[in-house]
């Protein structure tokens, strides 16, 4: 008896390279762009009482935001990655779903697919465009593989036909997981870069006032220092934490998608064979 057959009619793509170098180019870029704009922006002298930035008395929320120190630019940095690749990924999320609904498109294709209308359900796909579209097209042209295959059973093209759309799924999901580790690690880091910006911020308020004569300015800036940090770097987690479950239930959503359809094109092909 015949084997089913291995080889997928979906090729693999390389917008995985092409991510990876968009990460290696945006973290160093967000750096230097936070580290711009506590120099020369928050650490602009208008900010502070008479002109003095070093342990000045800030007059507004720029020069409080400065008062936090040297890990401010780190945990900036943080927050400019958060929104630079949540823009990326709301792009290609929004590529891989297509050009219209999706529950729109399974629908047609169910519609199509209960009308035995092969063709035309491959036709959609094209109008469709988008990861979820190259998954169905490819589990669509497996089935009209396998209905001129005359050396397997039913059973094993059924089996075929799930495993093309399988190893098609295979090669789109993770074009659309990219960097999403990125963000997920943001969630961490930027509690933990605040809160040891909150413990260096105590550590000098301590130190103040354990001297013999408290500088109240100096005692000032290191609680403004601890309480900006603190800030910021929940922030950073907090919105991390809400653009990461967008997108994982974005592409849930996609995958959910690309199963219902699958599971469609296998039964319609299951039934329209059984009795052949």
């Amino acid at each position: 008896m015949a084997n089913a057959p291995t080889k997928p009619t979906t090729t693999v793509k390389k917008e995985g390279s092409g991510s990876s170098l968009f990460a290696t180019l945006t973290i160093p870029l967000c750096i230097a762009v936070a580290i711009i704009i506590f120099m020369f922006i928050l650490g602009d002298p208008s900010h502070f009482k008479g002109g003095i930035v070093e342990n000045g008395e800030p007059t507004d929320i720029y020069g409080t935001v400065h008062s936090g120190g040297v890990l401010v630019p780190l945990v900036m940095s943080y927050v400019l990655m958060v929104i630079v690749f949540s823009i990326e990924r709301f792009i290609v999320i929004g590529k891989a779903s297509g050009t219209s609904s999706v529950d729109t498109f399974v629908r047609k294709i169910q519609g199509f697919l209960t009308a035995g209308n092969i063709d035309a359900a491959t036709a959609e796909c094209d109008k469709q465009k988008g990861s979820v579209a190259n998954v169905i097209k490819a589990g669509l042209k497996k089935y009209k593989e396998m209905e001129t295959d005359a050396s397997l059973d039913v059973d094993q093209k059924t089996l075929a036909i799930q495993k093309d759309i399988e190893e098609a799924t295979a090669l789109e999901m993770p074009m659309l997981e990219q960097n999403l580790t990125i963000i997920a690690t943001l969630v961490s880091i930027g509690t933990l870069t605040g809160l040891l910006g909150t413990v260096v911020g105590m550590i000098k308020a301590f130190a103040e006032l354990s001297g013999a004569a408290t500088n109240t300015a100096r005692l000032s800036s290191a609680i403004s220092e601890a309480l900006v940090n603190t800030a910021m770097g929940i922030t950073t987690s907090a919105l991390s934490i809400v653009m990461y479950n967008v997108f994982t239930s974005k592409i849930d959503g996609l995958t959910y998608a690309i199963d219902e359809t699958g599971f469609s094109i296998v039964q319609t092909f299951a039934a329209s064979h059984k009795n052949k």
